[in-house]
Parts: structure tokens; sequence; C-alpha cells
């Protein structure tokens, strides 16, 4: 039997007398400014009013340019597929789920910071080149295939670069980055769908037009029904080279520096391919989308369950260790390793013990993924700087709960067929678990 991780060593601290040497006014307000910003609800405080001030801003651009029923009818349409999307990339992530506030950031970034940006910038460098040009038409078509693609691409990929940057510990790895990339782009679809449903709608009125016919159902069937993951599978590409960037270690290091830059590159090209679709021809449309975008898609989405699926594997291989060790029941691993288990775990706590331990199993899944996720990485050579003061804490938070978990994790493990164990009215190796209730 494993021992618990062991205490650190106290060290010894040697203290110099030295001069005292007032530090200079100009440096106190530096350590003084610095500390100030270091604080998580200073940092939390910009990011909300930064995005709250995007979010007044496009919503007068939208408004002014939709007017008040476009920009209505255009909400209303533009919110149907927002669940959707949310939830399938949602579900990627459940093997090892993150803060849901770095997914609302995610999404919040799209939908402001980058919309305004892409508008703003969209419509400056449209209008300078039918300036210089004298071709407002051509402007327009170079507009969409050339500038839009590098600027939207661009505003979405700082939403993930920043997550990459100060949520390292929730970035672990390619799933996470496809994640927070889709959150990004789902935002980001979702007002400029307000803003093209919207227009659509006005346009219709002026004219008169209605029914099937009609400018707004004509887009609202090509942005919502034959293209709602379109957006996010350009943004895709950046998440999963940042993903890369997250999970590389030893010999793979140099792809922190290039995946997220190839990642861009690609969401750039996919976008502009798509925006100059119509300039293939009558059916160029059709075409890239049935031999380009459908594949591509395909084979996007099928890396990300590979790539959840391996998460899963991962977590069967690395927490036998830490139920050697007497952490978990024997059962852990196998039920944690299947998300039928899981399920099967939360509900038989829920029907058992009442919600409070459904939540707390539900936590137990969580931690122990994180660990066996953590463990994975150094394994790898990527240990993270605070290893071993995460892993106490990961194993302490599991050892609160689990009076409840394991009881469950055995009932799982048992109904799913994932192991067989004894019946717990039996002593099992001297413990039972189910001996306290």
């Amino acid at each position: 039997m494993w021992a618990a991780p062991p205490e650190p060593e106290p060290q010894v601290q040697v203290q110099v007398q030295a001069e005292h040497r007032p530090r200079p006014a100009l440096w106190r307000r530096a350590l003084s400014y610095r500390a100030f910003w270091r604080r998580g609800a200073v940092r939390a405080g910009a990011v909300i009013t930064l995005l709250a001030l995007c979010a007044l801003v496009i919503l007068a651009l939208v408004r002014d340019q939709t007017g008040d029923q476009g920009f209505l009818v255009g909400l209303g349409l533009a919110v149907l597929p927002v669940p959707l999307l949310m939830g399938a990339f949602r579900w990627l992530d459940r093997v090892d789920p993150g803060p849901w506030r770095n997914l609302l950031f995610a999404f919040a970034w799209g939908a402001f910071a980058a919309a305004l940006v892409a508008i703003l910038t969209n419509s400056f460098a449209t209008q300078w080149i039918a300036t210089a040009t004298a071709d407002p038409v051509g402007a327009q078509s170079l507009g969409a295939t050339l500038i839009a693609p590098v600027v939207e691409e661009s505003a979405k990929a700082t939403a993930v670069l920043l997550l990459f940057l100060f949520r390292r510990r929730d970035f672990t790895g390619l799933v996470d980055g496809v994640v927070f990339a889709g959150f990004t782009a789902t935002g980001f679809a979702f007002t400029e769908n307000v803003l093209y449903l919207g227009s659509a709608f006005g346009e219709d009125q002026s004219i008169g037009n209605g029914g099937f016919a009609s400018f707004t159902v004509a887009t609202f069937f090509a942005r919502v029904v034959l293209s709602p993951f379109a957006h996010p599978l350009f943004t895709v590409m950046t998440g999963i080279g940042f993903g890369l960037a997250a999970s590389a270690a030893g010999r793979r290091r140099p792809l922190r520096y290039v995946a997220p830059p190839l990642g861009l590159v690609a969401a750039m090209g996919t976008h502009a391919l798509w925006n100059g679709s119509s300039s293939f021809g009558t059916y160029g449309f059709y075409a890239v989308y049935a031999l380009f975008m459908v594949p591509v898609f395909s084979l996007l989405t099928w890396l990300a369950v590979w790539s959840r699926q391996r998460g899963l594997r991962t977590v069967h291989d690395e927490l036998p260790a830490y139920a050697a060790a007497g952490w978990l029941a024997t059962a852990a691993p196998h039920t944690l390793s299947s998300m039928r288990a899981r399920t099967a775990a939360r509900d038989f706590a829920g029907r058992t013990y009442g919600p409070a331990a459904a939540r707390a199993v539900g936590e137990y899944e969580a931690l122990a993924t994180s660990l066996a996720l953590m463990r994975h990485r150094a394994h790898r050579g990527a240990v993270d700087p605070d290893f071993i003061e995460r892993e106490r804490e990961l194993l302490r938070r599991l050892w609160q709960r689990r009076s409840v978990a394991d009881p469950a994790m055995i009932y799982a493990a048992r109904a799913t067929g994932r192991v067989r164990v004894p019946p717990p009215y039996l002593d099992y190796e001297g413990y039972n678990p189910y001996r306290q209730y």
C-alpha cells in the first residue's frame, strides 16, 4: 500500500543583515500597481467592463443598420442555433469539464469584442479599397474573400490566446482548444447572424417581399440551417493549434511555437475559400460545401471525438496507481473511464443519498479526471510548476467526497459491466466502504 505524498521538507532560511535602503517612490508605485492588477477581482472587473462596452457599441451599430424591427427579428432567429452549438461543444468537454466562466468569456468575446473589431475593420478596409480602386463591387468581393477572413479569425483567435496564457491550468490539450474556439466562434456567428438576418428582414420590408421567397428565409436557410457550424469550423482549426501547443512536451516542444500560427493560417484559408466560393460559378458554393466543407467538418468531428475517447483511456491508465495507494476505490478507474458508468454513478448517488450526493459524485469525477490528466502530462515531461501542491489539493478534495463516491463507483462498475466486484454487504480485503452507512 502506497503512502500519502510526503510533506515537503522544511527549508532553512538564512537572513542576511543588509543596510536598509528605502526604495524610491517610483519603484514603490510600480510594485503597488503590479500588486493591484494581480488581484483576481480587479482583472475580472476589467474584462467584464471591456466586454460590456463592446456589447453596447455593437448593439448600437447593429440596431442602426437593421432598425428596431429588424434587430428583434434577427435576434430571435439568430439565437436558435446557439443552444445546439454550445451543447455540442460542451458534450466534447464532458470528460474533463472546465469552469463555465471560461466558456462564457469565450462566447462573450466572440459576440462582442471580436464582432466589433470585425465590423469596424472590414467596413474601413472595404471603403478604402473602393476609394482607391473606384470599383465598389470589386472592393466588396475582395473584402469578403481576403480582408474578412484575416480580420475575423485574428479577432476570434485572441480569445483562445488569452485563455491559453491566463487560464493555463484549464487549457490542457486538444479538446480544450476545440471547445474554447467553438464557443468563441458561436458567439461571433450569433452577432453576425443578427446583423445579416435583421438586414434581410429590413430589405424585405422595404420592397414588400414575403413568404418563402423572401430574403429573410433565404438568409436563415443559408446561415442557420445549412451552415451553422461554418464559423466554429474555421476557428476550431486555431483551437487545435493551441491545443497541440498546450499538450506539447519533450521533443514536441517546438509545436508550442509552430502549431498556433499554422492553425490560424488554416482557419483563415478555410474561411477565405468559403467566402469566395460564390465566385467559382453558379454551383461554386455547393461544390465547396459538398467537396470541402463537409469532409473537413467530418474529419474535425472525428478528431475531437477521438481526443475525447483518448482522455477516457488516459483516466483508465493513470488512476490505478492512486487506487493501489488507497486514495480511490478499486473500481473507480473503471467507472471513471466510461461516460455511461459516470452517469450511472451520479444517478445512484442521487437516488440513494439525494441531489447533494449526486453533485458530490460529479465533483469527484471531475477532480479524478483532472488528477489523471495532470499525471499523464507529467509522465510525458510536461510537469506543471505546482504539480506537488496541485496533486495534494486534488487528493484532499477527493478524499473528502469518497464516503459518497466510493459506493457509487462500485455500483456503477457492476451495473455497467466494467468490472466484477463483490456485493457491498461483503467485507472486501478488510475494508467495506458501505460499513459506515
